[in-house]
């Protein structure tokens, strides 16, 4: 079946780009299994993204920013040979919506290229900031920057581009190879993590909106996070 295949594919991690990993015995480490098990357990995602009792909201969220990345190089890894510059010649997600790149380095300005050069470029971008351990720092004795939230809200716009054009694009390969369940388990978990703490702007959403409403129907978990309320 399409579907065994596909976890295969899954299993033997296979990216688009190298995974990266999480030293055992850290403290980011444990929240990267946490994390894991949540999902594979089949709970309500909507709850399984908050943030645990007594952990750290940077660690929380530099445990799922690498996650996805992973994840996401994983799903644009299923329809890269689709994804060529004559198939896709614009970073797009259908005809409303196109995405230009900037890097601030090479490309000053925000410049038109096709999907698949996007696409590399991005994940470049994102493993260098990852592996920058002034930026994501390895060791919890090391504080975060005081611009980690700002960069991982870049970062995490950015992959949520990805969806859109897999989602918009290819996503009859998806569909073919049996893969649509998990590439929905996937976004939604991406969606509800980055609406719980406010790090993709609704606008950026606005390609997906009507899927999102479709697949995105897990009941609200109930209201007692004690670690969600104000600090007395």
């Amino acid at each position: 079946m399409a579907l065994n295949g596909f976890m295969e594919f899954f299993q033997k991690g296979q990216t688009f780009r190298p995974k990266k990993k999480f030293s055992p015995g850290t403290l980011r480490h444990s929240l990267h299994k946490q994390a894991q098990a949540s999902l594979s357990s089949g709970i309500n995602l909507r709850a399984v993204v908050k943030l645990p009792p007594g952990e750290e909201l940077n660690d929380w969220i530099a445990v799922h920013v690498v996650d996805f990345f992973n994840r996401i190089n994983l799903i644009y890894g299923t329809v890269a040979e689709y994804c060529t510059e004559t198939s896709c010649p614009a970073m797009s997600g259908g005809p409303k919506f196109e995405y230009l790149w900037a890097d601030g380095n090479k490309y000053k300005k925000p410049t038109p290229l096709p999907a698949p050069q996007y696409v590399s470029l991005l994940m470049d971008w994102i493993e260098a900031q990852i592996n920058n351990e002034t930026l994501f720092p390895v060791s919890t004795d090391v504080p975060f920057p005081k611009t980690f939230q700002a960069l991982c809200r870049k970062i995490l716009t950015r992959l949520f581009r990805v969806f859109v054009h897999v989602y918009i694009h290819h996503f009859d390969r998806i569909v073919e190879i049996g893969a649509e369940p998990h590439v929905n388990t996937c976004y939604k978990h991406f969606y509800y993590f980055v609406r719980e703490f406010d790090l993709v702007g609704t606008r950026e959403l606005e390609p997906l909106v009507e899927m999102t409403s479709r697949i995105c129907r897990d009941p609200s978990p109930a209201p007692e996070n004690p670690h969600s309320a104000p600090s007395q």
